[in-house]
């Protein structure tokens, strides 16, 4: 989402992790696809609900774990993994949108003070329900 003083940029799932997702998850896993009966599942790789009869799967997980392997930092207690959906096939990612993710309230307050301490590199959105991950932002 663009404002008068920043830019906030959704990142779903990299298209590389969710082709390796495609076939084992993070826990070592093989993908389950099924098809979405009810819809609404939230799909990490199109940040967007699934629609009734779409091809997804449950997979796990562990979006910290991979960004310290590819950055060489630490997780340490950080590390984690979680249940996400995603397609079953490759489905071209997400739309441009200018109100999706961030038409929560508070959303973009709470990403300008995370991002004014400078260390912050990425920010990962989750639900605070229960705490699954719902995309990345990196900083603008």
């Amino acid at each position: 989402m663009r404002t008068a003083e920043t830019s906030y940029v959704p990142r779903a799932v990299a298209p590389a992790a969710l082709a390796a997702l495609r076939v084992v998850d993070d826990a070592g896993r093989p993908c389950v696809p099924h098809e979405a009966t009810g819809g609404g599942e939230p799909l990490r790789c199109c940040l967007r609900p699934a629609a009734p009869g779409e091809r997804i799967a449950l997979v796990s997980y562990a979006p910290l774990r991979r960004w310290a392997a590819e950055t060489g930092a630490e997780p340490g207690a950080y590390d984690e993994q979680g249940p996400v959906f995603v397609h079953a096939a490759e489905c071209g990612g997400p739309a441009p949108s200018e109100e999706y993710p961030f038409a929560r309230p508070g959303a973009l307050r709470a990403l300008a003070e995370a991002f004014a301490d400078p260390a912050v590199v990425l920010v990962h959105v989750r639900a605070v329900e229960y705490g699954c991950f719902h995309f990345e932002v990196r900083r603008p």
